[in-house]
């Protein structure tokens, strides 16, 4: 028995020492390249605070949050006051002596002092609208906690780009690893096996970048914002943004592998659609297990899933359609009078 089971222990090392390396060699790469990984990563989130705080700076400030003023607060303020009333005093007399010099001065210095007079007013009226302009409420930061957290947020997305970049070869590996068992023109569908499953991998990360973020983000962030001031720790962020696109991108591979399976025969569209009512209790669980312990996020990836799952479907009964008894009879013995007729000849 152990002789049996000892060439394909050797052979999954062998798949498995490859793999690896593959990623470890794509994560160094993207290590060189981590600040604009990140800034691509922490963009949905830098939006959904930019967002949010558009709508909590629109709301009335009494409503979400109580301000105490006290007697250093109002000194300050009038200390402001005061230093600006004498930046637009210093401003204006600036301008009416330049104004005055340009009166005065060489026509070859007029264009230059005039120029100058009106940079002088526009500083002007820049320290009286700076002095109008009122004190932001909603103050959203990415943040860390940790004395190394920069680094190892660091080391965490580039092995995250590493496994992205790194997944065409890691999925030709597990290939060569089941194709001794599989026949000759099952083989041949090593292109489709990795090409797809890449493909729709990164259609899945994509969808989830794209449009499940932008929504989930804003929501999470927008709930309690009114009485809390968000600071995002960055590296919370970093595993609960890996989490949802490594979620989406596995859910995704859903039509690949209803494909290979109604290609070696274990699956047909009947059985996929007689399945189809303990699918959407599984596809809801896995929505639960794949996101975060959010109802939208959820929903985000239980519809597109069951559209998937309906794809499937449509795929499976071009590859594999389901076959009556009776007709399959009829194709058995119809074979069978093709194979005589060829005999006699």
């Amino acid at each position: 028995m152990w002789s049996e089971i000892k060439p394909h222990l050797a052979a999954l090392r062998k798949a498995l020492t490859f793999s690896v390396a593959s990623i470890f060699v794509a994560f160094i790469v993207a290590f060189m390249f981590h600040n604009p990984i990140l800034t691509w990563i922490t963009a949905p989130l830098n939006e959904a605070l930019t967002e949010v705080g558009k709508i909590v700076n629109t709301q009335e400030k009494a409503t979400w949050r109580v301000e105490q003023v006290d007697k250093n607060a109002t000194d300050s303020n009038i200390t402001t006051s005061h230093v600006q009333s004498i930046q637009e005093s210093n401003a204006l007399k600036l301008e009416i002596a330049l104004r005055n010099a340009s009166k005065v001065a060489q026509k070859e210095l007029a264009t230059f002092l005039v120029e100058a007079t009106q940079a002088a007013k526009a500083l002007k009226e820049s320290l009286h609208n700076t002095a109008k302009e009122p004190r932001a409420s909603f103050e959203g930061q990415i943040t860390t906690q940790q004395v190394g957290g920069a680094f190892f947020v660091a080391l965490k997305v580039s092995f995250f780009a590493g496994l992205l970049g790194a997944l065409p070869f890691v999925l030709y590996q597990l290939w060569l690893f089941i194709a001794p068992g599989l026949y000759d023109n099952e083989k041949k569908m090593i292109l489709p096996f990795v090409l797809g499953g890449s493909f729709m991998f990164m259609v899945g990360i994509l969808f989830a970048y794209y449009v499940v973020t932008p929504f989930g983000f804003q929501f999470l962030i927008t709930f309690g914002s009114f009485l809390y001031t968000p600071l995002i720790n960055i590296e919370d962020y970093v595993g609960f943004f890996t989490k949802i696109m490594m979620g989406f991108g596995i859910a995704f591979e859903l039509p690949v592998v209803a494909y290979f399976l109604a290609v070696l025969g274990l699956v047909t569209d009947k059985s996929l659609k007689d399945f189809f009512k303990y699918a959407i209790i599984i596809i809801f669980i896995l929505a639960a297990l794949l996101t975060p312990p959010d109802v939208l996020t959820q929903l985000l990836m239980a519809a597109p899933l069951i559209l998937l799952y309906g794809l499937s479907i449509i795929i499976v009964k071009y590859v594999n359609p389901y076959v009556e008894e009776e007709d399959e009879e009829e194709a058995q013995n119809s074979n069978e009078e093709k194979e005589l007729l060829e005999n006699k000849k």
